[in-house]
């Protein structure tokens, strides 16, 4: 009876080994890591550009509300030869997105994505901002985001609001 089950035992370890590898492997080739960030935020890819940690800022003190504008961080990674260019970005829960740049002014010739280089689209850089934002967005809301890359084109995914990080400072006691 034994023999009968050791077969099985050699398939279930090969399945975990194979499982194993592909995971370490990176499950498609993308041959990119981050350092371990606990950061907010939705990953995706087009073409050559790796989209990371694409979220949009966390509301102070209350919901952003309609008529803001809020600003979203994202971080590009353009794994190809050749450079491309974050040209735009819309959603439907605002007027329109700019990029602009640290202080806030617009940069209509988009951003630029040197080939294998980590762009990072952060407070006190070049960011994006949602123009009039038209509803009311808590931290943890999600929408529908469309980023435009010159060469790479389009995608469409979902971003969210970053939820806030109240005061941890611990509470009185009575």
């Amino acid at each position: 009876m034994a023999a009968v089950f050791r077969p099985r035992g050699r398939h279930a370890f090969t399945a975990v080994a194979l499982a194993l590898a592909v995971t370490a492997g990176g499950c498609g080739g993308d041959d990119f890591s981050l350092p371990e960030w606990n950061a907010p935020g939705q990953n995706a890819r087009v073409g050559d550009i790796m989209i990371r940690y694409a979220h949009v800022a966390e509301p102070r003190g209350e919901p952003w509300q309609p008529g803001d504008d809020v600003p979203a961080y994202v971080w590009l990674y353009n794994k190809g030869s050749e450079a491309d260019r974050l040209v735009g970005a819309s959603t439907p829960n605002a007027a329109s997105v700019d990029i602009v740049d640290s202080e806030g002014k617009p940069l209509p010739g988009g951003v630029d994505l040197p080939p294998d280089q980590l762009v990072e689209l952060e407070p006190s850089k070049s960011h994006l901002v949602l123009r009039d934002v038209r509803e009311v967005i808590r931290g943890g809301d999600f929408m529908k985001f469309t980023m435009r890359f010159e060469k790479a084109g389009s995608i469409t995914f979902n971003i969210h609001s970053q939820i806030p990080a109240y005061d941890e400072s611990p509470s009185p006691t009575y």
